[in-house]
């Protein structure tokens, strides 16, 4: 039996065409796959990045943005002498320390509200009470005024209370929220620290960004 020459032609073209289409398109797809984030980029229209920062942790070394820099951060406010939210959300936050202690790239940075009172020996008293090593998990004390900005304007902590008309002397944070920050210094998550379930959530949520950023840096 005969094949029409022309019939043939018409199926290797058309075969030839597909599999240059699939080869084409299914690497970009594979890519856009990669490249999709994981989680959602809080004030990503907007660019929003957590600013520079230099505080002093519970061993009185000096820590910087630099410190952290391409590392997943937990952030939180709090204050040593709290007797309210506060004691519920650093055991809360050890299970988080718990899960990823010995990561260098997770990091836990608590801010005090205080730092009047929370001095470095204080907050190094307070930081054994869960074991934490100042090289994963950092008590942080430091000028107020850049402790707050940082809590409304990087970390977005109370960023609906502007403080208009509160001397700094006067003005108080007191949030029950953790912020999940990047590698790339973007917030990406908010969870109430006082809710072992939004905690549990938050263990995924890195678990995740760890994830992503291992796809972005293949």
């Amino acid at each position: 039996m005969k094949i029409n020459k022309t019939a043939l032609f018409l199926v290797t073209f058309f075969i030839t065409l597909t599999i240059a289409f699939i080869a084409y398109v299914f690497p970009k797809i594979t890519a856009s796959e990669k490249q999709k984030p994981v989680l959602p980029i809080i004030g990503n229209d907007q660019n929003h990045h957590v600013s520079a920062f230099s505080f002093i942790n519970q061993d009185g070394k000096t820590i910087t943005s630099d410190d952290v820099k391409g590392k997943i951060c937990v952030v939180e406010y709090f204050y040593a002498t709290c007797k309210g939210i506060c004691p519920k959300m650093n055991e809360n936050l050890a299970s988080v320390y718990t899960a990823f202690k010995g990561n260098k790239n997770v990091m836990i940075l608590s801010h005090t509200v205080d730092p009047l009172k929370d001095t470095v020996g204080a907050l190094k008293a307070y930081s054994m009470r869960f074991g934490a090593d100042a090289n994963q998990w950092m008590f942080l004390t430091g000028d107020k005024k850049q402790l707050y900005d940082m809590a409304r304007y990087s970390y977005l902590i109370n960023a609906e209370d502007t403080a208009n008309g509160v001397t700094i002397t006067d003005d108080f944070i007191h949030d029950k929220h953790y912020t999940l920050v990047d590698g790339f210094g973007r917030v990406r998550g908010f969870y109430d620290g006082t809710n072992m379930d939004e905690v549990n959530k938050l263990i995924a949520d890195i678990r995740l960004l760890m994830t992503e950023t291992n796809t972005q840096n293949k």
